[in-house]
């Protein structure tokens, strides 16, 4: 089993600033690169890519996927320190608004503008203060790209659906249990976001969290996909799927079968989990209702 042998050293990797990394103490902008970098993957809207669909590793963070949906047409922002187009000119109190509440500075382009739904603000408000923290030193640290991405064009009022788990929030406390830091890590990852069911616009955390479901529509070359199912059910889940099963899939986009797994899944940010976080990911994944 995936969990065989690492449980034990799950404690070992601490969820904060300053947690250990085998035999190195993280910094804060560490501990925000490997978040931002890795379950937050925040560079699959963030960081344009190129005419084959990789990541233009000297553009990182600097905006460009563009979504158009019928609530709204909008271009991922650039969130690097470049003080004209980007968060350069952004107070740390800012940013963090920006994050968790999704709303813009008073001042500026678009000042006072709530961000675009996409943003997950809805999820990210569970983010402890020592993370964000360290999200923000992190991101200050990046190379400034000057890229002036258009403005967004609302079609309806911004809404993001109250994720009740981030509602309830976390404790640094709780998280030594795994099954509890899996929980905080899939809720700043915003799994559940594409992996919930989904009707007429609005997702059922209550009621459908992790049943699947949600189709997106085929784009930039890839297929239509259908969401799958994450619960523990035994025959529409993951309930039959070992722990290397479950962790293939998430960091390899292998499912169990040997098919190869499709984007959005976030596969290439994943792949960099430390194997203690992925094994509480899986642990949170278990523990979850069984969803037909």
């Amino acid at each position: 089993m995936f969990r065989a042998g690492i449980v034990g050293c799950a404690l070992l990797v601490a969820v904060g600033s300053g947690a250990k990394g085998g035999d190195k103490t993280e910094s804060p902008a560490e501990r925000g690169a490997y978040l931002v970098n890795t379950i937050m993957a925040c560079g699959t809207c963030h960081t344009p890519r190129d005419a084959g669909g990789k990541p233009i590793a000297d553009k990182a963070l600097s905006g460009g996927l563009v979504f158009n949906t019928p609530a709204l047409s909008a271009t991922a922002s650039n969130i690097t320190p470049d003080k004209e187009t980007g968060i350069g000119g952004w107070s740390d109190a800012e940013i963090k608004r920006a994050l968790v509440e999704g709303m813009r500075p008073d001042h500026g382009r678009l000042a006072g503008i709530a961000l675009a739904a996409i943003m997950p603000a809805n999820f990210y408000k569970a983010l402890l203060p020592d993370d964000l923290d360290a999200i923000i030193a992190y991101l200050r640290s990046v190379k400034p790209v000057r890229n002036e991405v258009p403005d967004p064009v609302y079609k309806a009022a911004v809404r993001r659906d109250p994720y009740p788990v981030a509602d309830a929030g976390f404790s640094r406390a709780t998280l030594t249990d795994p099954v509890r830091r899996g929980a905080y890590l899939v809720t700043i990852g915003h799994c559940m976001e594409c992996h919930s069911a989904w009707s007429r616009g609005v997702s059922d955390f209550k009621t459908g969290l992790g049943a699947g479901g949600r189709t997106f529509p085929a784009r930039d070359g890839l297929p239509e996909i259908t969401v799958p199912n994450i619960t523990p059910h035994p025959t529409a889940g993951i309930g039959a799927w070992t722990d290397a099963e479950i962790g293939r899939a998430v960091t390899h986009a292998v499912a169990r079968d040997g098919r190869p797994l499709k984007p959005p899944m976030a596969y290439g940010y994943y792949s960099a989990l430390r194997e203690s976080d992925l094994a509480d990911i899986i642990a949170y994944l278990r523990s979850i209702p069984p969803r037909p």
